[in-house]
């Protein structure tokens, strides 16, 4: 996926914020965030039971992961892009499971396993942020 794909991915689920001249790296932990902010609110409309609402907040959530899956750079990262796109399969199913049943340890857990790898994104030097692609984004 290349850089405007990922932009325009990011663009379509309504996440704000200035992506226009975002490098790859920080473009990741935006669609990262926007994944967080919006099971955050899917929960919250989950608790106020505005159906409508969580099942528009957990699609966009949803969106969001596909992005993250969708930069992912098989060549390049190997085993470590694998393992991520089935994590990503598996969350998105979660939360499908999570609108369906109005199970709300569900968008916990999908929450928990983003955390995870924002921990994980963030704790990247930022030499090698600079020096290198990276190895799981597929960035033109």
């Amino acid at each position: 996926m290349n850089h405007s794909a990922a932009m325009n991915q990011y663009k379509q689920v309504g996440v704000k914020g200035s992506i226009e001249n975002a490098s790859p790296h920080a473009l990741i932990q935006m669609l990262i965030d926007g994944g967080a902010e919006r099971i955050n609110k899917a929960r919250f409309f989950m608790q106020q039971g505005e159906i409508a609402q969580k099942g528009e907040s957990i699609s966009k959530a949803i969106s969001i992961i596909d992005g993250l899956k969708v930069s992912l750079d098989f060549e390049k990262g190997g085993e470590i892009a694998r393992n991520l796109s089935d994590l990503y399969n598996y969350m998105q199913a979660q939360l499908m499971k999570a609108n369906l049943e109005n199970d709300e340890k569900l968008l916990d857990e999908v929450l928990s396993l983003l955390n995870e790898i924002r921990s994980g994104w963030a704790a990247i030097p930022q030499d090698v942020r600079n020096a290198h692609k990276p190895a799981v984004a597929a960035v033109e």
